[in-house]
């Protein structure tokens, strides 16, 4: 028989042949890691739904931080476990200047002033109904106020700007909210801040070990005699839905925001794919929390290879067109690739 005069599999039958013709690369310079802090002394905790993941007080915090800056893992994203008596109806700790996340900014600035620091700015960390936002009473019921909502997040983002957050970081997906909180970091001479926009946030299963990690809880409490919505899907978007996603991110970037990010990751590649094809701007990814409880939870059975399965899931978010990936492998993933060389 006829054998083909054209075989890929000659570009693939060594190490050095594969380095030189491979698509796409990874690198440490990829990686962004979700840190989870916590109030109190002297004490980490383990997410029990996360694997591996702990919660840090701040004493605790440049011990913790330490082996990623030794690693050159180039930013954090920093995520408060409040207090539940200081969480209200109104998210109002998420404007106080003494508040956890704050704190935290400000001893990671001073410790490691090379590391970009991310800032989550939302208010479900911050509520006592565990919505992104404030609730109303209107004519349809209660429901999460718009409007009302970016003010607070307008107020939310100077406050971490001040206490020296490089990046914020819109999670809450309320309409006009970028160019809201570009508008007032300009104004208050914050023009270098950048904003990385959660542009498509998605309605998705996969946050529920995130919940936990912060403390959120399930939503559904009533404060205030309001009974607030049991999900996120009026604000949040329809898992079904692609090309909304391009309108999303399409308005974030009139608004002023610098980077965009699609989250959860990998269910949601196609629309990595979408964004930077449309746009080619900055387009990052979220390995949320259920991603990596599952991985990590195979990883702990032996059912997979955790050496292997983390750059693999990792090269294809990269493959798919993300600049970089938040990831709480971000460590595990910078070990690896000094280890590789």
């Amino acid at each position: 028989m006829p054998f083909p005069t054209t075989r890929p599999r000659r570009n693939r039958q060594d190490a050095w042949t594969r380095r030189l013709v491979a698509e796409n690369r990874l690198s440490v310079d990829d990686l962004i890691w979700p840190l989870f802090i916590i109030e109190g002394t002297n004490t980490t905790t383990e997410v029990a739904s996360m694997p591996g993941v702990r919660r840090v007080t701040l004493d605790r915090l440049a011990a913790h931080v330490e082996p990623a800056a030794k690693l050159g893992i180039p930013a954090l994203a920093l995520f408060p476990m409040t207090p539940p008596e200081r969480k209200d109806a109104e998210g109002t700790e998420s404007g106080n200047p003494d508040n956890l996340m704050c704190r935290a900014a400000s001893l990671l600035k001073r410790e490691f002033p090379e590391i970009g620091l991310i800032g989550d700015v939302a208010l479900d960390p911050y509520t006592d109904h565990g919505h992104d936002g404030v609730l109303r009473e209107g004519r349809q019921g209660v429901h999460i106020h718009n409007d009302d909502t970016v003010a607070v997040l307008v107020e939310q983002s100077l406050n971490q700007a001040r206490a020296g957050i490089d990046v914020i970081a819109p999670s809450d997906m309320m309409d006009g909210r970028i160019g809201a909180i570009r508008a007032a970091l300009d104004a208050e001479g914050f023009g270098h801040t950048r904003i990385m926009s959660y542009a498509a946030k998605y309605a998705s299963a996969f946050y529920g070990p995130f919940r936990d990690a912060v403390g959120a809880g399930k939503l559904g409490s009533a404060p205030a005699g309001l009974t607030p919505p049991s999900d996120k899907k009026t604000y949040q978007m329809d898992p079904a839905n692609s090309d909304e996603a391009l309108r999303e991110v399409a308005m974030d970037l009139d608004e002023g925001a610098d980077m965009v990010m699609v989250k959860p990751g990998m269910p949601y590649l196609d629309i990595v794919r979408r964004v930077k094809d449309r746009f080619g701007v900055p387009t990052f990814v979220y390995q949320v929390s259920g991603e990596y409880a599952m991985l990590a939870g195979a990883i702990r059975n032996g059912w997979l290879d955790g050496d292997r399965v983390i750059l693999e899931t990792l090269l294809g978010f990269k493959r798919a067109g993300a600049n970089g990936v938040l990831t709480y492998f971000a460590l595990e993933a910078a070990e690896r690739l000094r280890a590789l060389g």
